[in-house]
């Protein structure tokens, strides 16, 4: 059954994104990532291993150069050609990734692509988005106005998201906007961290509890964030 599935998943791969032949090999694969190429939804990674350097490919990942990894139900194929990439290869396998070993400087610097600066989310002129209703609820700049007034407690926001980063330190980390604030202090601006996941230009309802001064470590304390949101596109 799970090689049924396997091969269904894998044959709508091919449909969108090359074509192979598959070899009947299925294995564990481990290995430091020389090379991270990300695509819609799979992520492809030169893996220095034992054996050789080795391509593999997974869903969309937030991997980075240097870490070590684990594939997992690894299955080969041969002369697999992305069509998105415009890159064959004569050996690649398609499997899922564990969670990545870091070291303190590697994590710090997923942290860091995590929450980023705001200056860095794709820059947004048409934000404009009608505040959610509710006793609890707020515009992205009264979050940070009020910080200090709501901390710890359960606040709403609805806004666009301008920036997603997937799956880092066990959570979806989401910036959010609706028009309010400003840049210039970052007060246009809220990151909420999550479970569920949303793509750049939606617009959600988030509720969730806002925290001040959250400390994730290696330096990287934020002021305002909202963490375990719930979301509703």
């Amino acid at each position: 059954m799970k090689r049924l599935l396997v091969l269904v998943l894998v044959l709508c791969f091919d449909a969108m994104m090359g074509v192979g032949a598959w070899a009947q090999q299925v294995v564990v694969i481990k290995g430091q990532v020389l090379e991270v190429k990300d695509v819609e939804n799979y992520t492809y990674m030169l893996l220095k291993t034992d054996k050789g350097d080795t391509w593999v490919a997974v869903s969309t990942a937030p991997v980075i150069k240097g870490a070590a990894v684990t594939i997992h139900d690894a299955e080969q194929m041969d002369n697999f050609e992305s069509k998105v990439l415009k890159k064959k290869f004569s050996k690649i396998f398609f499997g899922k990734l564990e969670q990545p070993k870091l070291n303190a400087a590697q994590q710090a610097a997923q942290v860091a692509a995590a929450h980023g600066e705001a200056a860095k989310a794709p820059v947004m002129t048409d934000v404009k988005v009608v505040k959610a209703s509710g006793v609890d609820a707020y515009t992205v700049s009264e979050l940070n106005a009020k910080a200090a007034t709501l901390k710890d407690k359960p606040v709403t926001v609805r806004a666009k998201v301008v920036k997603f980063s997937g799956n880092i330190m066990g959570k979806n980390w989401v910036h959010l906007r609706d028009g309010s604030g400003a840049a210039k202090d970052g007060s246009d601006d809220i990151l909420v961290t999550t479970q569920e996941s949303a793509k750049v230009g939606d617009v959600v309802t988030v509720k969730g509890v806002l925290r001040t001064n959250k400390d994730f470590g290696a330096g990287y304390v934020y002021k305002v964030i909202v963490e375990d949101g719930k979301l509703q596109k």
